[in-house]
């Protein structure tokens, strides 16, 4: 075992804290609307220029142990503030540091730590309620538009962003992809959104946003526990025989030596898979599985219509240009299947509307008719080099976020 080294009082204190300057430092030049961009190295390809705080803070590792023990409780702090806010992780980074640089100075002159933190979550209380009070709900076209130029520091961005939303509406689906031209692009595309995520984080592309993104992948959809990777391992040789490697797996879970199989060859890179839990429960889950199975042009593999697992094809499973997952939710974007498809089941979802006589079933069934017919917005982001591209693109995600 190797040895430990332990630092107590001052010493501890000042160390962590000189870890927090030191990612405060780092991160706090992109802050506001005139921040600046920071260059972060890759070992890999060009550089990734960006002015987006959690994406500064992620790539922050320190030689120093304790110091590097402070960065990650600020990290931690950022990256929990980009995912409920999706913004403002720069702002929660120079909150922290400047919160814990005085709070140890009074400890240093000899206040009690414990008085300390009381007067924290009691000045917390009370800012949080002032702000609320402060807060201003947006809804028009101007005022998405100038907060996203605001946070983009692009006023086509901002037109752009105000147009999507305008159109698609405040709960539409929007992603932000590369464009192939050198603007700003808009599309709609068939596809829909639903509350489950990756089952493991070991399937993410993206470490920066921790996003598992995949491109034109097969799509198996299942109501069934995979527990061993030979249920599957049939599919996944007809993917290879067809030169192919990706494959999104929407299950009720995936578990045990299947998970293992599969989280060992995406890191290989053997097999590029995304397991992803299917979401809502009971006959609610089979009816939104089938709705998925309508957008993607894919089959249900349920024994309960006599379809196993094992005896699955190629031609069972569904396609789209696109499958973005985060820890909550999954995306599908322009989904393979035949328009004619998704028209009747879009009627059959109208029809139980019509007849449904509980108001919960009503609201979930609306809810499914939202999904499957709303479609996604793609806002496509083109530039003359791929660091250039990047850094604009994640402004792009940054401003869509802000609002």
């Amino acid at each position: 075992m190797s040895a430990k080294d332990i630092k107590f009082s001052s010493d501890a204190r000042e160390q962590i804290l000189q870890g927090v300057e030191k990612l405060y430092n780092a991160v706090r030049v992109t802050m506001g609307p005139s921040g600046r961009n920071v260059i972060v190295e890759r070992a890999y390809g060009a550089p990734t220029v960006t002015k987006d705080g959690v994406s500064v803070a992620r790539e922050v590792e320190l030689e120093d142990s304790f110091e590097n023990m402070g960065a990650q409780l600020v990290k931690e702090a950022a990256t929990k503030t980009n995912d409920a806010a999706g913004d403002g992780t720069t702002t929660a980074t120079v909150l922290a540091f400047a919160i814990m640089q005085r709070g140890l100075k009074h400890i240093g002159k000899g206040a009690n730590a414990i008085s300390i933190k009381r007067g924290i979550d009691l000045a917390v209380n009370t800012v949080t309620d002032e702000l609320t009070k402060m807060k201003k709900d947006i809804s028009s076209k101007e005022e998405y538009k100038a907060v996203a130029t605001i946070s983009a520091q692009d006023e086509e961005v901002g037109d752009i962003i105000a147009e999507v939303i305008d159109e698609a509406g405040k709960s539409g689906v929007i992603t932000v992809e590369a464009g192939q031209t050198l603007g700003l692009e808009k599309e709609y595309v068939e596809g829909m959104q639903f509350d489950q995520g990756y089952i493991s984080p070991y399937f993410v592309t993206d470490t920066n946003r921790m996003e598992a993104e995949f491109e034109k992948p097969y799509i198996l959809i299942t109501d069934k526990k995979i527990g061993s990777i030979q249920e599957i391992l049939p599919l996944l040789e007809q993917i290879a025989q067809k030169g192919r490697k990706e494959i999104v797996i929407i299950a009720e879970s995936i578990e045990g030596e299947a998970l293992a199989t599969l989280v060992v060859n995406r890191l290989r890179g053997t097999f590029n898979a995304l397991a992803v839990k299917a979401p809502a429960f009971g006959d609610r889950r089979k009816e939104i599985l089938s709705d998925i199975a309508a957008l993607t042009g894919g089959r249900v593999i349920s024994e309960e219509v006599g379809l196993k697992l094992e005896n699955a094809t190629i031609e069972d499973l569904g396609t789209a240009r696109k499958v973005v997952s985060t820890k909550d939710n999954t995306l599908i974007v322009d989904g393979g299947g035949e328009k004619q498809d998704i028209d009747a089941r879009i009627s059959q979802i109208k029809a139980g509307i019509e007849s449904s006589k509980s108001d919960f079933d009503r609201d979930k069934l609306q809810e499914r008719l939202a999904k499957l017919s709303g479609g996604v917005a793609v806002i496509r982001v083109g530039a003359a080099t791929e660091v250039e591209q990047k850094e604009r693109q994640h402004r792009v995600e940054d401003a869509l976020s802000a609002t």
